[in-house]
């Protein structure tokens, strides 16, 4: 459990210690978590099953978080903004994991929705039919949902709510680039959103992964990763490699994805995937995919630094992208969104990436309310391993 903990400790000012407000982990039926501080004991339940190597790390960081009071992402109070939610393909005991908050009850703190975190539901949890629960208004962030790593606007979240960014005086601390903000125990270097590092996210992070130059013509990167001799058996730890595609200031790239390996698309692409970063907004989890009839599918840029990053825990996946620059126009490039078929009473359907199984245990929206509220036996399918990017 010291592991899980560290996840939000790591990242935050928080530290977990032995105290008489204390969360207590023990077994139950079940993965589930109160909303918030009750006071005193508050217990914690990782039963039978939530520490399988397939969900891991994720389902306690989920859970953690529901404890340091976050909701489900879909129960934001401005969620139908950004998620078409079909109630009646949801099992009917699931539907208080869809409830809505009000704004009385949901503070964001300004935080705008984000479809990449570890408290937002796949498009297929909680199914009752096998058809999708949601889908984002952005249908190219449909593999998005169900995301087995904490987002940085997650974390953001939590060190406003806990007042951690008041340990940095701004006169005293780092210059943080790309929307980075201070670490609250060592205000000299910043927490970066995912795709940028160093000590003032103005690098690419370290590791595997390199800095590509984007001409006029379409030039290609081809990353494999992963384990050959793995098979299917899934890893706890992801490797991760970091890529930036930069072009001259003032120009935009545009990024096609080419191909990438099958055999594990999932909801949130769990086991392996690459992550497109093109929005105007850096902290904003970029589009993840993780399936072949992805290919074809095209970004445009709002400046001229495209964080790409791969991912992977199981076998060997190969992604392969085209990019270049000077493509100005939305316009001029394809506009092919993933492959969704609409069905007689306008469910989407997903013919190649639906999931089979389901597994419960818990999960909710990362906004800081703290009304003491148990949240449990959700569907986790798609809640996997996490590790911050």
């Amino acid at each position: 459990m010291n592991r899980y903990i560290f996840i939000f400790e790591l990242e935050s000012e928080k530290r977990f210690i032995v105290a008489q407000d204390r969360i207590r982990v023990f077994v139950e039926d079940g993965c589930w978590s109160f909303v918030g501080r009750l006071g005193g004991q508050q217990d914690l339940s990782l039963g039978e099953g939530c520490d399988a190597v397939r969900y891991a790390v994720s389902i306690a960081a989920h859970e953690l978080g529901h404890a340091i009071g976050l909701f489900h992402t879909q129960s934001r109070y401005d969620r139908d903004r950004y998620i078409t939610l079909y109630s009646y393909n949801v099992k009917p005991d699931w539907l208080d994991q869809f409830t809505k908050q009000s704004m009385a009850t949901n503070n964001n703190y300004g935080i705008p929705y984000d479809w990449g975190g570890i408290m937002h539901y796949g498009a297929t949890s909680a199914t009752g039919n096998g058809e999708p629960t949601m889908v984002p208004t952005d249908t190219k962030y449909i593999e998005t949902l169900g995301s087995p790593f904490v987002s940085f606007y997650e974390l953001d979240m939590v060190n406003k709510h806990y007042k951690c960014h008041d340990k940095c005086p701004a006169a005293k601390s780092a210059k943080c680039k790309m929307d980075g903000f201070p670490h609250p125990r060592d205000c000299s270097r910043c927490i970066c959103p995912s795709g940028y590092g160093g000590r003032l996210c103005d690098e690419r992070p370290p590791g595997c992964g390199r800095v590509l130059k984007a001409t006029a013509e379409y030039q290609t990167l081809t990353d494999v990763i992963g384990d050959r001799s793995a098979g299917t058996r899934a890893r706890e730890d992801f490797k991760i490699c970091n890529y930036w595609i930069e072009a001259p200031q003032g120009s935009r790239i545009e990024v096609k994805l080419v191909s990438f390996t099958a055999g594990v698309a999932n909801d949130g692409c769990p086991y392996a995937g690459v992550e497109i970063k093109t929005h105007r907004d850096h902290k904003l989890t970029g589009y993840r995919m993780c399936a072949p009839e992805d290919a074809g599918v095209t970004f445009m840029s709002h400046s001229n630094i495209v964080p790409i990053i791969t991912y992977n825990r199981m076998y060997e996946t190969k992604t392969v992208l085209q990019y270049r620059f000077g493509v100005l126009s939305l316009k001029n490039i394809s506009q092919k969104k993933n492959p969704i078929r609409f069905h007689r009473n306008n469910t989407q359907y997903f013919s190649w990436w639906r999931l089979r199984r389901f597994r419960r245990h818990g999960t909710e929206d990362y906004s800081a309310h703290l009304a003491p509220r148990r949240h449990g036996n959700e569907d986790h399918t798609a809640h996997l391993v996490l590790k911050l990017l």
